[in-house]
């Protein structure tokens, strides 16, 4: 286990293979660019997702709002990590995808800043771990308005 994170190195590497796997079901037609994705619940669970694009654009979803909407629409609420793997078209993943502003609010949404865990990935071998803090310093989430 890497020091200060709260998985193994088998279930990060599970988390991403899980990952790449959503990754093939990406329907990215207009940008062409291939997200996975994969939340642990606090419960063992994991919920796979993927980006669904729009011809209207806004309407696209993200990999990780697609896994985080699956788990919370049956109930799921509490999370431990998220692994996240994209790359343009095609079955290499040649670069790091982190995750997008709507993605990490929605993360602040349902997960303790502090402690969840963010996992971007190349490869099973190639990959960074940060805190949901280090990406949204400052976020705003349901405890500010609990003041």
């Amino acid at each position: 286990m890497k020091e200060g994170y709260i998985m193994t190195e088998n279930q990060i590497k599970e988390l991403i293979k899980i990952a790449v796997a959503a990754r093939k079901n990406s329907y990215s037609p207009y940008s062409h660019y291939q997200v996975g994705a994969a939340l642990l619940a606090t419960n063992g669970q994991v919920f796979p997702g993927c980006n669904i694009e729009n011809a209207a654009y806004t309407p696209t979803n993200c990999a990780e709002r697609t896994a985080f909407f699956k788990a919370v629409s049956v109930g799921v609420r509490d999370f431990t990590a998220i692994a996240i793997v994209g790359s343009p078209e095609g079955d290499e993943i040649t670069q790091c995808s982190y995750p997008c502003g709507v993605c990490r609010q929605v993360m602040m949404e349902f997960c303790n800043p502090e402690v969840f865990q963010v996992i971007v990935a190349r490869s099973l071998e190639e990959y960074e771990i940060r805190t949901l803090k280090d990406f949204l310093p400052e976020g705003f989430g349901p405890a500010n308005l609990n003041q």
